[in-house]
């Protein structure tokens, strides 16, 4: 039997404000030691009463405007009751019925075709403190509970189920990841919890309207381990079905060194979290003014971004749109063509050099030392700089990969790095000439070779002229000279 596979996803993405979500605490709890980011409204004690973060409600309304959302004119917030020790109030203030933001669209592309993912909602929230479970032996095992990050603002967006394979799923990640940068709104790390997915799957034979039972997969903290627990899942639903079986309505956790899914609570009926208006915050008028100004401040997003690489820049869409994957990326290009465009007389030509210098040897490096484009010292002007030697004919590109290494460990500037290791092109054709007699002299049969007919041999030639050189010869002098003296020793 064929099935086809339903997906929907719901993302919550920790917002990067300076202060929690109904206090005044700092919300940098990543590093700070346990506990040391609370108050009386965090720990949920008696008589305190929360006050609405603005900055987490703009960032939200921000969010969803770029999603096409409608934002309605009102909006509210919601207890969530559910009695885990993690919430030490016993409920969670989220939105239920009156989101922030409704019925908005996300353009996706797999396999070079591009469809729309419909975004249901996008909603604000606070997060819950963080359980630590430790054996404890010989005692018994027992957990702590570090209230820092409860409290911190955690905007949901949630996805219809419009995607039919893992890799569409994939694909709704790395878009949405994108888009969240380029606002601004979220560290959007996943290894930190700042964006974090719980993915909703189910099987139906094809063809067929009515939705399968779906289970629910939580802990995936990259893009990678979605789309391996999604693999996964479908597999096994469709192993349990052709068996003649029945799917369990669960949620079901992510177990990364096993690349399995395991049960961990069964969903068979619906939790009631008796929401309830909240009643110490009042409802939410979103001024339409308001809206328009979150929305003339939006930034260009990566597929904007991207078209306008591959128009102004004459980028091939393949380069555009890796540079735009990432904002920090695409702003680093974009700086290290304005250093040197104004040296440059071929602007398309100068910008895949750049590009080249970018997706090629500088990402090779961050990869090594698993740095961000943010903490390398290959500055912009370092890369302007570089290439400004190799136009100049100062270093051919193999010397420039040379300076780069050392500008990537020492962060000096390339014409420092040049200077004080004497790494200039050499240009002289007298001192290449001496270089090639010498090559020739020393390699008598690459010589008959090429006399011979092997032409071949004359690359080789050229390859014991650079080492000679170390390097520092200027390939297409090299190659005229030796291949002049090729045809000298032949015809002589």
């Amino acid at each position: 039997m064929s099935y086809e596979t339903v997906i929907g996803l719901e993302v919550h993405v920790q917002l990067q404000t300076r202060s929690k979500m109904f206090c005044g605490c700092p919300a940098d709890y990543q590093y700070a030691p346990p506990n040391s980011r609370v108050c009386p409204v965090c720990l949920g004690l008696p008589g305190s009463l929360p006050v609405i973060n603005r900055k987490a409600v703009e960032y939200t309304i921000m969010t969803g405007l770029a999603l096409g959302c409608r934002i309605p004119e009102y909006s509210k917030f919601d207890r969530k009751n559910y009695p885990y020790p993690d919430l030490m109030k016993g409920y969670q203030i989220s939105q239920y019925d009156l989101p922030l933001a409704e019925d908005g669209l996300l353009e996706i592309e797999v396999d070079g075709e591009s469809r729309s993912v419909g975004v249901m909602r996008v909603h604000l929230e606070e997060d819950a403190a963080k359980l630590m479970h430790f054996p404890g032996e010989p005692g018994g095992p027992y957990s702590l509970v570090d209230v820092n990050r409860a409290g911190s603002p955690l905007m949901e967006v949630v996805s219809a189920p419009d995607m039919r394979s893992p890799e569409e799923a994939r694909a709704y990640l790395v878009t949405l990841h994108s888009i969240m940068q380029y606002l601004g709104v979220s560290a959007g790390n996943m290894q930190d919890g700042n964006f974090r997915c719980d993915a909703n799957v189910s099987i139906r034979l094809e063809g067929s309207q009515e939705f399968g039972t779906r289970t629910e997969i939580k802990n995936m903290n990259s893009f990678r381990s979605v789309y391996l627990a999604l693999n996964h899942e479908v597999d096994r639903q469709k192993r349990i079905l052709e068996d003649g079986g029945r799917i369990t309505q669960e949620t079901r956790g992510w177990i990364e060194e096993r690349g399995v899914t395991v049960s961990q609570r069964s969903k068979e009926h619906a939790h009631d979290y008796r929401y309830f208006p909240e009643p110490d915050l009042p409802p939410l008028r979103i001024e339409k003014d308001w809206v328009d100004e979150i929305r003339s401040s939006l930034p260009e997003l990566a597929g904007q971004r991207r078209g306008r690489f591959v128009e102004q820049y004459g980028l091939p869409l393949y380069d555009a749109d890796l540079l735009t994957g990432s904002r920090a990326v695409a702003e680093y290009f974009e700086d290290s063509v304005s250093l040197g465009r104004a040296s440059c007389d071929d602007l398309a030509a100068y910008s895949k050099n750049i590009s080249n210098w970018i997706l090629g040897d500088l990402s090779r490096l961050m990869n090594l030392e698993n740095l961000s484009i943010g903490e390398v010292k290959v500055r912009p002007a370092h890369l302007a700089e570089l290439q400004s030697l190799i136009d100049s004919g100062t270093l051919s590109n193999t010397m420039a990969k040379t300076v780069l290494e050392e500008a990537f460990v020492s962060g000096e500037q390339p014409g420092k790095i040049v200077k004080d290791k004497g790494l200039s092109q050499i240009n002289d054709s007298s001192i290449v000439d001496s270089a090639v007699t010498q090559a020739l002299a020393d390699n008598p049969k690459a010589v008959a070779d090429f006399i011979g007919g092997k032409e071949t041999a004359a690359k080789f030639l050229v390859g014991q002229v650079m080492k000679i050189t170390r390097g520092q010869a200027k390939p297409d002098l090299v190659q005229e000279l030796v291949q002049a003296a090729l045809e000298t020793e032949r015809d002589g």
